[in-house]
């Protein structure tokens, strides 16, 4: 074998390797999604057009190829979004033909079902629950697929791929069922929940291979490039109508990308030069906090900020 051969071999292994482990992920999440269709009776899937929720609309479209995918797709929607996020989600689900199901923390604030938290904090995250179980139940929903991930966070790390939910839509770790050899047991009585994981043993890292691997668009804040930005609590944020910098706080033009999508008023950037995806796999792979752990205000206000949101009914 020449220098040649030995130094290409080098190269190709390692990327055939990925490839595999890729397909092994995708073939898991397929079948979760079946086993869920087959077991449940009205299941829907919850998009709100980050990496995670792209990746996993196109494993449901996979599964039921050629027939469309058999439920709706919702956005629990703070009313702070991204833009660009927000244009994405109707031209994605409008080009696949998907039912888009808008569950309005708006709405619940303007109908009282929640109250809405002032102040140059105030974010509305934590609205986003009751708004996520009226919608739930008013669409007679007994399952709900996300694209959470076990990497991302350590209440995240104790939930099952099947996660039963009660009759209020809370969560009870130690009321889990076992999933031995990849078996699940979906059924439910009246009134409960299952929110369903497909993702769950994916990785940051595995997520944007396969973004690479399938070539699929994401929204341009996923890639560096200019914006207005002020440091708070440590979290680059970005200057809009819902979040101004306070006379402590100096805005700036950076370069910088998001690691995750969520309402903008808690989702903070990163500084980056990655502007295509290869860059973006390059910094993933050296970083060593989550994107949560990173960019993710509601994740600081306590150790135990988003299990105590699960108990609660947070997806």
């Amino acid at each position: 074998m020449t220098p040649a051969t030995v130094t290409q071999a080098a190269v190709t292994q390692p990327a055939v390797t990925h490839v595999d482990e890729l397909r092994a992920l995708e073939a898991e999440s397929v079948h979760i999604i079946r086993e869920v269709v087959a077991e449940l009776e009205r299941p829907v899937l919850l998009f709100s057009a980050g990496k995670d929720s792209i990746v996993l609309l196109r494993l449901a479209e996979k599964a039921f190829r050629p027939s469309p995918i058999p439920f709706p797709v919702m956005h629990v929607d703070t009313g702070h979004n991204f833009p660009e996020v927000i244009e994405f989600r109707d031209r994605r689900l409008a080009d696949g033909g998907h039912r888009l199901i808008v569950a309005s923390v708006q709405d619940a604030i303007d109908t009282g079902r929640v109250t809405e938290i002032g102040g140059p904090s105030g974010s509305r995250n934590r609205q986003q629950t009751r708004t996520l179980l009226d919608a739930l139940e008013a669409g007679k929903f007994d399952a709900a697929f996300g694209g959470a991930r076990r990497d991302e966070e350590r209440a995240r790390a104790k939930e099952r791929v099947l996660s039963f939910r009660d009759e209020f839509g809370q969560w009870d770790p130690r009321a889990q069922r076992p999933e031995p050899w990849s078996l699940y047991n979906g059924r439910i009585k009246r009134g409960e929940q299952v929110r369903v994981f497909p993702l769950s043993n994916w990785t940051e890292l595995d997520i944007w291979r396969y973004i690479e691997l399938e070539h699929l668009e994401l929204p341009s804040i996923y890639y560096a490039h200019e914006r207005e930005v002020f440091e708070r609590d440590g979290i680059l944020l970005a200057t809009s109508e819902f979040t101004e910098a306070t006379d402590s706080e100096q805005a700036r033009v950076e370069m910088v990308r998001y690691r995750t999508v969520g309402d903008l008023t808690i989702t903070g950037a990163v500084r980056s030069t990655a502007t295509e995806i290869s860059g973006v796999i390059d910094e993933i792979s050296a970083a060593t906090v989550s994107e949560r752990g990173e960019t993710r205000a509601d994740d600081r206000t306590s150790t135990a900020a988003m299990e105590d949101r699960k108990r609660e009914g947070y997806f």
